[in-house]
């Protein structure tokens, strides 16, 4: 038998959660053909994967690299391929572009910069088709799309910031079912980001009902700063069940408050969550300020900055916000056009230049608008650190996406580190899972929930991801001083049958493809 490509003698970790065992794979065009001894077989290619092992190509469910895909130009391009992210869902926290108009579209995007940076693109992308037909032989990975609802709702109200009428819930509908017919997978929303924050609950339903007879899913970022922990689960639960719709929790972990939550939940509805599993998140500064203040985007922040009475309110809010998270926890500078204060933590620059920190993050907010993006460390110590990861990654409704960002001076270390750390880190030094069972929640898992119908398996008739790798010497090196080290024991990533990564070093080739929704 004649193959393309045969990957020979290594160990097979085929996504399942199935034991490993020893297989050849056998690859022709962008497809798997066989899994089995093929010694006798012959190929254009043959790699040797002795003890290494084989795996799917891992998905990344919640990862800001859409637009960097295209870019090549951008030295972080392939900062997820280089960890085996093969697959990345576009559209996180709702943020996307396309439908609108182009001047809308920038206007979003200057909001929702903090997670691209700059890129060349135009922005004029009148249907979800025009803007994924982008992708394919211009992106190194395969993207998936969601529908990004910050647009679906620009769209139809602007930047106004009150609740949609019936009638303009119907309208919204209209862009979803776009989407939807584009092969998108689910309904994804940032609800601490405008203009998804001014929605509410009863909006987010009805948006589900429909999404839900395509058999698609709702992913939330869900309301934190408008409802807080709990209450944030709750509406999840509450839209999961009135839609009749499974639900999936953006960037969560297990601790007291959601380990109950899911327990006394756990057969009232279908969910599923994700982790990056660090102890610390990474935002824009103005995520601080209150969902008023924040309404309408870079510039209505700056008209209410301007105002006397509307800036104090703003003040007092950050002062407040910034008191909370006193203490062990540590909001660092991580990227904003300045380049100012990168690594430093707000607090203390604040005090240096004799500010009040309220005050020093609302003169940040405007002088470096349309963004500032910060690193929040939590200030864990290592034994509350290694309770959460193990609870986290042992929990069976998690996968793991990483919430990476692809650009900025210092930006977290979870966009060059998180899947290479999940096997360090959890798997070989906490034995907190199987290396089978953490590939399982970087492959299968992530497929089967958000309905990619040939990938995160090795599998005859698959999709040709593919990723090989030394379990004994794979590892993350990003840290909180240099996030964008590379991770090191992957040797080879490959995408639709073409190799991408090769000993940590990216080729030229882009086979990336658009998955759709099986």
């Amino acid at each position: 038998m004649e193959f393309d490509l045969i990957i020979r003698n290594g160990t097979v970790v085929d996504g399942s959660g199935a034991a490993r065992k020893r297989a050849d794979v056998g690859i022709t065009g962008d497809r798997i053909v066989a899994i089995d001894d093929l010694s006798a077989a012959t190929a254009g290619e043959s790699i040797d994967a002795t003890d290494r092992i084989v795996s799917p190509g891992f998905i990344d469910v919640h990862i800001h690299s859409e637009v960097n895909l295209l870019d090549p130009s951008n030295p972080r391009r392939h900062g997820a391929l280089l960890q085996g992210v093969t697959t990345h869902l576009a559209g996180p926290d709702g943020f996307g572009w396309a439908r609108l108009k182009p001047d809308l579209a920038r206007d979003l995007y200057q909001a929702e910069i903090f997670a691209y940076g700059e890129v060349p693109l135009d922005f004029d992308w009148p249907t979800a088709n025009d803007y994924l037909s982008l992708f394919p032989g211009n992106s190194p990975a395969n993207v998936m799309p969601q529908i990004p609802h910050c647009a679906i709702r620009l769209e139809v109200m602007g930047w106004e910031h009150r609740h949609a009428t019936d009638a303009e819930i119907e309208q919204m509908k209209v862009g979803v079912r776009d989407w939807l017919d584009a092969g998108a997978s689910c309904l994804c929303l940032g609800l601490d980001y405008a203009p998804s924050a001014s929605s509410d609950t009863r909006e987010l339903i009805e948006l589900s009902k429909l999404v839900a007879e395509y058999g698609g899913i709702y992913a939330t970022h869900q309301r934190y700063n408008d409802l807080g922990g709990e209450a944030a689960w709750l509406e999840t639960i509450e839209i999961g069940r009135k839609a009749g719709i499974p639900v999936h929790v953006s960037h969560a972990g297990v601790d007291e408050m959601t380990g109950r939550i899911m327990r006394e939940l756990d057969d009232a509805v279908d969910l599923t969550f994700e982790s990056y599993l660090y102890p610390a998140g990474c935002t824009d500064l103005t995520l601080m300020l209150p969902i008023w203040a924040s309404a309408g985007g870079p510039e209505s922040i700056l008209e209410r900055a301007n105002q006397p009475e509307l800036r104090a309110q703003m003040v007092d809010h950050l002062q407040d916000k910034l008191k909370t998270n006193k203490g062990t926890a540590r909001i660092v500078f991580a990227d904003n056009p300045g380049k100012r204060y990168i690594g430093e933590e707000i607090g203390d620059v604040a005090e240096r230049l004799g500010l009040e920190p309220g005050e020093f993050a609302m003169r940040m907010i405007v002088d470096e608008s349309p963004y500032c993006l910060m690193v929040y460390l939590r200030g864990w110590d290592d034994a509350t650190t290694e309770k959460m990861i193990r609870e986290t990654v042992q929990h069976p409704l998690m996968m793991v996406a990483s919430d990476g960002i692809y650009h900025g001076a210092s930006s977290h270390p979870r966009g060059a580190g998180c899947f290479a750390r999940v096997l360090r880190l959890a798997v070989r030094e906490m034995q907190a899972v199987t290396l089978e069972e953490a590939v399982r929640k970087m492959t299968s898992f992530p497929a089967e929930r958000f309905r990619i119908g040939d990938r995160g398996l090795l599998r005859a008739g698959y999709g040709a991801d593919v990723v090989i790798f030394d379990e004994a010497t794979v590892a993350d090196r990003s840290t909180w001083t240099e996030p964008f080290l590379e991770p090191v024991g992957i040797d080879r990533v490959i995408v639709n049958g073409r190799t991408v990564i090769l000993d940590g070093t990216p080729t030229s080739e882009t086979p990336g493809q658009i998955v759709r929704r099986a």
